[in-house]
């Protein structure tokens, strides 16, 4: 279990992370989600002790990661894939971690085939692509075959192959009672993937629920309704502030009134509906409506030539 309670950091007058607290719990898959400088690779850097925060604490299984007298085998962190000596073949890179802690030549073995590197084992690190880099991260965070596993952007350059091979990795390990906590910017994989969400904004938590419990916070803000008095009732909930939209001659998709509120004006002006269904929300829906205002850099218009 990873624990954080009121962890801020400061970097001068800037706070990155803000009374920061939450638990990622055994067992499932947490995913960690935040806008580009939310703080998210600085909690992490915090929780490894990579970085030392400014006031209060987090732990990993209880104790702070600069007390574990065998890190390797507690904790499995992948945070920069490139922070290998690339003179160095991948096989000869897990075998220097291995050495640190014991850990005997065939568990080397083990996660190199577990990670598909056996062809490139032998190979030096500074000619891999991204993505064998990354299949080489992770092959570390494995070695010492850990009970909390930090991934953050684990699927960053890997083909659609190695991206089902990521999601399925992280849910066996967390059906066997590991820690997981994963980042990534793919919401339709997070989706597939994390049981739980932590999502910051600006340095803080804004959202800590099940994946279903955030995807609902979108559900119902689009309501497809099919009538066949469709340019009527268009006009009537344009005056009753909805947006709509014809997908159809008789389909309407309709934004900024909730489905009883639609059927109540309906049934005040006497127009048949044949249809009136909410349209669930994704994740990437919910996760859009969450940080919508916490965003620090908004993409523009296209830039005058």
């Amino acid at each position: 279990m990873i624990e954080a309670v009121g962890l801020t950091k400061r970097y001068g007058a800037k706070t990155v992370v803000d009374d920061v607290t939450f638990s990622v719990k055994p067992g499932m898959v947490t995913g960690f989600l935040g806008p580009n400088g939310a703080g998210k690779s600085t909690t992490m850097r915090l929780i490894v002790g990579l970085d030392r925060a400014t006031s209060g604490s987090v732990t990993v299984n209880g104790s702070r990661y600069a007390d574990l007298k065998a890190p390797l085998r507690e904790v499995g962190v992948l945070l920069d894939a490139k922070a290998v000596h690339t003179g160095r073949t991948a096989e000869n890179h897990l075998l220097a971690l291995a050495a640190t802690h014991g850990i005997r030549r065939t568990r080397v073995d083990e996660v190199i085939a577990l990670t598909g590197l056996e062809s490139v084992a032998r190979r030096r690190v500074g000619g891999f692509s991204l993505g064998m880099g990354q299949r080489l991260g992770i092959a570390a965070a494995l070695l010492g075959d850990p009970s909390v596993l930090i991934l953050d952007e684990p699927v960053n350059g890997l083909d659609p192959e190695g991206v089902i091979w990521v999601r399925e990795l992280t849910r066996h390990l967390a059906s066997q009672g590991r820690t997981v906590f994963l980042s990534s910017h793919l919401m339709s994989e997070m989706a597939q993937t994390a049981d739980h969400i932590i999502v910051l904004g600006r340095g803080r938590v804004i959202a800590d629920a099940p994946v279903a419990t955030i995807e609902a916070m979108a559900t119902g803000t689009v309501v497809h309704v099919r009538t066949p008095d469709a340019e009527r009732f268009a006009v009537l909930l344009t005056g009753a502030g909805a947006t709509v939209t014809h997908v159809e001659p008789e389909l309407l998709e309709v934004t900024g009134l909730a489905a009883p509120h639609i059927g109540e004006l309906a049934a005040h002006e006497r127009v048949v509906l044949h249809e009136l269904s909410p349209v669930g929300g994704s994740l990437e829906d919910a996760y859009l409506a969450l940080t919508q205002d916490e965003v620090e850099f908004h993409a523009g218009g296209t830039a005058a030539a």
